[in-house]
Parts: C-alpha cells; structure tokens; sequence
C-alpha cells in the first residue's frame, strides 16, 4: 500500500462517512447509490474489489459483507497517484500492487486465472453496453482476443492443447508496455466529497 497524508485520509474519511450515512461500515449498496458509478460498464466488478479480501489483506481469500474505514482505505490507495520522489524499487512495487488490483477485479473466482468465461464477461460488458454491438459479436472480440493473448503469453500451440486463462504473470507480461501508474488514480486531495454521494 502507497502511504497516504494525513491531509488524504481526513479526505476519504468524509467520503467514507457520506457513503455509509455516518455508519461504521460500507456495504455494497451504499456504492450502488454513486451517480458517476451508475453508468461505468465494469461497476459490479468495481464494486466487488471493494469486498474481495484479496485486496486488503495479505493472501487474503473470499468476499465480506461490509467494510471499514481501514480496509476502505486501503482499496482506496491502489488508486493513488506515484510520489515524485519515489526510487525505481518502489515504483516497481506499486505498478506490481496496481496489477494484482485489476488482476483480482478480473479473477472473479479467485483461482489465480481470468478464464475465457470470466474475460469474456468483461469485454461482453464494456462493448454490448454501448449498443452498438450485439452479445455474440462481443463473444467473438473476447475469443478472438483470448487467443491472441494465448499466443503472447505461451507462444505456439498446438491444436489439441487448450489454453485454459491469463494467470498472473502473463498478465504482467501482457501489460508490461502499458503506464498503469498515471491512469489507475484518483487525486484525493481534489475530490469534492460534497458532489460525490447524493
């Protein structure tokens, strides 16, 4: 986890408070009630992060119910922007964090793979919500894209052999060219709590 200034964690402690109607706990329907969530296609995965243990504990397994401010913030700090005077260790372990955070947001299973079935919802997901393309023709992008991913992450196959998902370095492997550390943020210190739950 980044660290966070005292001045970020007052921030997303009112945040918190509104999103919970000044109750200790988060629950998945205080999210349900964020206007700019409502219409973002990967809302329920977003909202899952929030409650998969992977997230905020160590070797963490399954889901809760309800969460705290703590475990609140710590979802939260997977969305913080690098420091400026971070050394190239300590980028490496946040974009490395920043990773397994998409990675566990994909894995809805929890087995160490994004299946074909699990990327396929994604992908069915952001593109048959625009209406523009039908579900089947999303099901094709997703199998198309599963084996171009298959032929980046294990090379050649042969035809009898099956490629059963994207395991965790492959996802690394697939993104290693991407700048997840300036996209994957929030600026806490901008964040007006007043607009952000209504």
């Amino acid at each position: 986890m980044q660290c966070i200034s005292f001045e970020q964690i007052g921030v997303l402690h009112k945040r918190f408070k509104q999103l919970s109607h000044n109750e200790e706990t988060l629950r998945r329907d205080h999210f349900n009630e964020i206007d700019d969530l409502a219409f973002n296609p990967i809302r329920a995965q977003i909202i899952e992060a929030f409650f998969d243990r992977r997230n905020f504990h160590q070797n963490g397994e399954g889901k809760v119910q309800e969460i705290g401010f703590e475990e609140f913030v710590v979802v939260m700090s997977h969305f913080r922007p690098p420091s400026a005077h971070m050394t190239e260790e300590q980028r490496g372990k946040t974009r490395r964090e920043k990773l397994r955070f998409l990675f566990n947001m994909h894995d809805t299973d929890n087995d160490g793979i994004i299946t074909l079935e699990e990327y396929r919802h994604v992908v069915e997901e952001l593109l048959s919500r625009s209406g523009t393309l039908e579900k089947e023709t999303a099901k094709c992008i997703a199998d198309a894209a599963m084996l171009e991913v298959a032929s980046i992450s294990v090379g050649h196959m042969e035809p009898d052999e099956f490629y059963e998902g994207i395991t965790f370095e492959h996802f690394l492997k697939l993104l290693e060219r991407f700048e997840i550390e300036s996209r994957m943020i929030i600026r806490f210190l901008n964040m007006d709590t007043t607009t952000l739950c209504k």
